[in-house]
């Protein structure tokens, strides 16, 4: 019920305002020092009307930082390829669900993203304690868990829109609390 609603208003906005904002995460995302040294992020290709990273991807790249891209798995799991720009991105639709773009060249193995020195993570909110509210799917918490067992601890960021910092998101036993959140108008830190 709770992602209906955030899905609902995000899809919502209009183009101009997605584009404007996308513009905006760059270049907020882009002033953080966690970005600024990393050599490896691991990241993901916005679809519809979510917080546009497009413009960070390839900002990032043109930096020389190694940039990972999810490939969902049959069982919800997450492979991971690199980005070479916008041309090396296949559109790909996964049995009836919306349509993602992902990388596609050599596919590099569920645990590629525990060399990873920032993991952007997809969301629909996050709340005052910094946890993230996900779509639902589990892809993101087995990326967590793979991270947390290889005992490798990337800067965890999420990118949304204003609106989407709220006071409170429900909570599962195995969720862990990102480390900011970076939206159009500035980056809240959690830790």
């Amino acid at each position: 019920m709770l992602r209906r609603e955030f899905l609902k208003v995000r899809n919502s906005l209009p183009a101009d305002d997605v584009r404007a904002a996308a513009g905006a995460l760059a270049e907020r995302a882009l002033g953080l020092p966690e970005l600024a040294r990393a050599r490896t992020v691991a990241a993901y290709v916005s679809v519809g009307a979510e917080p546009g990273t497009l413009a960070l991807l390839d900002a990032l790249r043109a930096r020389g930082v190694r940039v990972l891209l999810p490939v969902l798995l049959p069982d919800n799991d997450l492979d991971w390829g690199a980005y070479a720009g916008e041309g090396s991105l296949a559109r790909v639709e996964r049995g009836g669900r919306m349509a993602l773009f992902e990388p596609a060249g050599e596919r590099l193995g569920p645990d590629a993203v525990t060399d990873a020195d920032v993991v952007l993570l997809p969301g629909l909110a996050v709340d005052e304690r910094g946890m993230r509210l996900g779509r639902g799917g589990g892809s993101y918490d087995r990326v967590l868990a793979r991270l947390e067992r290889a005992r490798s601890r990337p800067a965890l960021l999420v990118l949304l829109y204003d609106s989407e910092v709220v006071a409170h998101v429900p909570e599962e036993p195995h969720d862990r609390p990102v480390d900011a959140v970076v939206t159009p108008s500035g980056v809240r830190r959690f830790r």
